[in-house]
């Protein structure tokens, strides 16, 4: 079996969003990439996650052509091939349905950050991307989508703000590996939630500072970063 531990660690991720509700019966999905192989597993299209094992997955390569698995992978392939070659420095996908990302999606709008929890994980808004196109929408459907995404990261640091709203249609997160990206869609889908209680609660509410914003993602991001315990071998 092709990629053995890479399968292993993209089926916890799939289970991941099973245990965090983040997904119903089959919807969404979760990959990994191998880089040095250049290739990918992806859950299979429509099997139902308690049921799913590491020979299930499919892999593919970055033409989406099946390279090993009897099953249709998810039809989200195309979307996760795209964000692969576009963002080198990602490990994994993870497409969901869940509850309050998917109404803020389906509002179009992106989510402010309004809080510390946010910008621990955020480094700025989570954007929306721009609806589609009838010609995006009739054509190579889930190749554009993983395009508006890019598109939508024009000016945006990708690994700073590790996922995005798909106008009309629902979240994607992603991350360095399989794990991590399950945890960025656990968090958005956090984050979304409390972004909407704060507006209900108050309509005019405004954005983190930009000062309280930047201590708290650097904190834990890049190279100065001190909050959790140092890594082996530093």
């Amino acid at each position: 079996m092709l990629l053995p531990e890479l399968r292993e660690q993209v089926l916890q991720a799939n289970l991941e969003l099973v245990r965090r509700g983040l997904v119903l019966y089959s919807f969404g999905n979760a990959s990994g990439i191998s880089r040095s192989e250049g290739l990918v597993a992806i859950k299979p299209s429509g099997v139902p996650y308690e049921e799913l094992t590491p020979e299930h997955l499919v892999v593919t390569d970055l033409h989406g052509r099946i390279v090993e698995g009897k099953l249709r992978p998810s039809s989200d392939l195309p979307t996760h091939l795209v964000l692969y070659k576009a963002f080198p420095k990602i490990g994994a996908v993870v497409h969901t349905h869940s509850e309050y990302a998917t109404s803020w999606a389906q509002a179009r709008r992106p989510i402010p950050c309004f809080g510390t929890t946010h910008a621990d994980y955020f480094h700025g808004p989570i954007p929306v991307t721009d609806a589609m196109t009838q010609a995006e929408i009739k054509s190579e459907y889930e190749k554009n989508t993983g395009d508006v995404i890019v598109r939508a990261f024009q000016g945006i640091d990708y690994a700073s703000v590790p996922g995005v709203l798909v106008a009309s249609h629902a979240p994607f997160a992603w991350g360095p590996d399989a794990a991590m990206a399950a945890h960025n869609a656990v968090v958005l889908e956090a984050v979304a939630r409390m972004a909407y209680f704060t507006v209900t609660i108050n309509e005019s509410a405004s954005a983190i500072g930009r000062d309280l914003h930047d201590k708290h993602h650097l904190r834990k991001h890049g190279s100065d970063a001190y909050y959790g315990q140092a890594k082996q071998g530093k």
